[in-house]
């Protein structure tokens, strides 16, 4: 810290204090390849900064809320949403990028827009949208996401999207690399992703396994007992009892989770930082040039996670419960498509305006793709009750 001559706190030079506190390979905000409409420099937010500002008042952001992780609204209110999940990656992903001496504001940025393309009703919505656009370039959530920070946002009047730094777009196109879109080609083509996308993917791994196991308890769709054959979990349980021998039944599934992602965490970076001096990683070209991905966790614990996640597949994921609201939520979005395609006048006025430069079908995707699961339900009710059959 700082003073001026009149005493006042002065605060750093946050550029100057990124050479000082970052690890060699971490992004730094003076290699940033910029914005593709030029602004003027902001006299105390970095850019990376800014962009996670910009996540959060958008639109889209707001709208995950509502929108489905793995149960929908209707399930419960305690379980995970679409912005409770994505703030916990965001909190997971900057313990590790400060662990690691990463960019922890580029981190944040990546971790807030990582989920934002998502649909209403969780993967089943976005099946069901793909289905739907499959003659029309089909849909993909990250895709999706892509489209929203660069074109579908409006809250500019200088630019269409966010206008968000090419470091930020580019980890969100190369988890949509798959798609072979145009849009997302552009971002490709350097190598292995940054440091700082690397770890907000495996916080987004780590996250959504511990955190489904414990809004399943909560809902009653598996027990404690079921999760016994769970060798990931029975090891974590054997430990906790270790040191709590006496712990009360209703404390062990909130302190188990809390142990399940630390037990994550600590190995991840344990791993991470092998793989670094593995590699012989001192530079950001050296990360580019990487012949793998270095951030995520050793080979036993990965063998455990993959064994928890084919349980919660099993168990959670194709629980009747679970399918019957997937399967009511694709049907819902597909007789929506249906419907609006046939009958493009029943668009707002924004979505009829664009649907006169682009495709309908994607323009109408892109609305329902827009949707929280409840806004879909009560437009599904405004165009078809009182349903009159054919």
């Amino acid at each position: 810290m700082s003073q001026a001559d009149d005493g006042l706190f002065e605060p750093p030079d946050w550029l100057e204090r990124e050479e000082e506190v970052l690890a060699p390979y971490a992004m730094r905000t003076r290699q940033s390849k910029g914005r593709l409409h030029a602004e003027p420099v902001h006299p105390y937010r970095t850019l990376y900064q800014r962009d996670r500002d910009r996540v959060v008042h958008s639109t889209a952001f707001r709208r995950l809320m509502y929108k489905t992780q793995v149960l929908v609204n209707q399930t419960g209110d305690h379980h995970r949403t679409r912005l409770t999940h994505t703030l916990e990656v965001a909190q997971i992903s900057r313990t590790i990028a400060r662990q690691l001496g990463l960019n922890e504001d580029l981190t944040e940025a990546i971790a807030l827009l990582h989920d934002l393309g998502h649909p209403p009703f969780g993967h089943a919505g976005e099946a069901a949208l793909n289905e739907c656009m499959g003659g029309a370039g089909g849909f993909e959530h990250n895709q999706h996401g892509l489209r929203i920070v660069t074109m579908l946002e409006y809250r500019y009047a200088e630019f269409p999207g966010l206008n968000l730094t090419f470091e930020v777009l580019e980890a969100q196109a190369m988890h949509a690399a798959h798609s072979g879109a145009s849009e997302v080609a552009a971002f490709l083509g350097a190598g292995q992703p940054l440091l700082e996308a690397q770890v907000v993917d495996a916080a987004d791994s780590l996250a959504y396994d511990s955190h489904d196991i414990d809004d399943a308890l909560s809902l009653g769709l598996i027990t404690l007992d079921d999760l016994t054959r769970v060798p990931f979990w029975a090891q974590v349980v054997e430990r906790i009892q270790q040191k709590h021998p006496q712990l009360p039944a209703h404390q062990m599934q909130s302190t188990a989770v809390r142990a399940l992602i630390d037990w994550q965490v600590s190995d991840l970076l344990e791993q991470t930082r092998a793989n670094l001096r593995r590699q012989g990683v001192r530079s950001l070209e050296d990360v580019r040039a990487a012949p793998k991905i270095l951030v995520g966790p050793g080979e036993e614990l990965l063998a455990m996670k993959a064994a928890l996640e084919d349980f919660l597949h099993e168990r959670v994921y194709r629980h009747h419960r679970v399918m019957r609201m997937a399967h009511k939520g694709r049907r819902l979005l597909q007789m929506l498509f249906e419907e609006l395609c046939r009958h493009p006048d029943q668009l707002s006025e924004r979505y009829q305006s664009r649907a006169e430069k682009t495709s309908l079908p994607r323009v109408v995707c892109d609305y329902l793709a827009g949707m929280t699961d409840r806004f879909a339900q009560d437009e599904y009710l405004r165009l078809f009750q009182p349903y009159t059959p054919p």
